[in-house]
């Protein structure tokens, strides 16, 4: 009798499976753009919904007609610009040679943050300046404002942005106009943009592997003699250990994902909040109070998580401006 064949179950791209280290993902890689402007935002995840839009991709059989689209909404307010970092290149990568933190701090950010005392910020400028040719890179620190949102918290996440420049004393230039300032979704992204969504998923905690690893349900004779939901086999006499490879339980979810070219479709400021919030406001989540981006499709995490959109690393061609009929309203409170 021939010998089954079958791909292995479940992927092990992402392994190990650990849980993520903090709920605020850092973003390692940022594009390369000339215009000096940021290169990421920070939203809350409120919920999804369903819109109706006119389909403008040419290669689509549909193209024209209006279609049927999930979207997922996503409150951002402003992001305030609360520091510069500059790096130099080293034999062991970049190095931090100093920062720059704004005067009038959120007293929020006291809980995270204390400068030290003998802290002074033109001294902190003048270094950049002076060491602008050791330079390699200039990131902004930002962090948010979740108390003017429905998300029950204060405290601010912060994290690091790249900003986009030809040079460091460009992109330095640009980063002083904006240090203490605010920065809206707006000016940033635009309509019909692809960007890329960063968040750390839903937890499930610890599973077995019939969940986790989608591996085939023991039937018959070897589910009677034990138990079902199990590999048949963790490893042969010879070698007498375990491979990493064999789907074993442990921790699903909470891991730290990063989705690709993700269409935006509308960008609203918050006098457009009625166009989108339903009856009751979003379940686990409330009423959207404040700028917020309509995004085609799914994003990682559940209601109320953090979520980085950065502009496109492999961007696709954009397509015409999204034409958004109608976007679903209806209370969704006891579906």
């Amino acid at each position: 009798m021939a010998r089954h064949h079958q791909p292995r179950k479940g992927s092990v791209a992402f392994s190990p499976r650990k849980r993520a280290a903090k709920e605020t993902p850092r973003v390692k890689s940022w594009p390369t753009i000339d215009e000096t402007k940021l290169l990421g935002l920070a939203g809350y995840k409120v919920g999804m919904t369903h819109a109706m839009v006119t389909d403008t991709d040419k290669n689509s059989p549909t193209n024209g007609m209006e279609v049927f689209t999930p979207v997922t909404v996503l409150e951002v307010p402003a992001i305030i610009v609360m520091g510069i970092r500059a790096y130099e290149k080293t034999s062991r990568g970049l190095k931090v040679i100093t920062e720059v933190i704004a005067d009038n701090l959120d007293e929020e950010l006291s809980r995270k943050i204390s400068l030290p005392k003998k802290y002074n910020k033109s001294e902190a400028i003048a270094k950049i300046k002076e060491t602008l040719e050791f330079t390699e890179d200039i990131k902004l620190l930002v962090h948010t404002n979740p108390k003017v949102t429905s998300v029950p918290k204060k405290k601010p996440e912060i994290f690091e942005c790249g900003i986009g420049g030809t040079s460091a004393e460009e992109k330095l230039n640009a980063a002083l106009e904006l240090l203490g300032g605010e920065v809206k979704a707006s000016e940033i992204f635009s309509e019909g943009q692809f960007v890329d969504a960063i968040a750390t998923t839903k937890g499930k905690g610890f599973q077995g592997v019939v969940k986790r690893w989608g591996i085939r349900i023991q039937y018959g004779k070897a589910a009677r003699s034990s138990k079902a939901r199990h590999v048949g086999s963790i490893g042969p006499w010879t070698p007498s250990r375990t491979m990493w490879t064999v789907a074993q339980a442990g921790q699903m979810g909470y891991h730290k994902r990063t989705e690709f070219n993700k269409k935006i479709l509308k960008i609203a400021s918050a006098d457009e909040v009625d166009q989108v919030n339903p009856d009751g406001g979003f379940i686990k989540y409330g009423l959207v109070k404040n700028d917020y981006i309509l995004v085609k499709g799914s994003i990682p995490g559940p209601s109320k998580r953090l979520i980085i959109l950065r502009k496109a690393m492999r961007p696709k061609k954009a397509d015409d401006l999204p034409q958004i009929n109608h976007i679903n309203t209806k209370s969704k409170q006891g579906v």
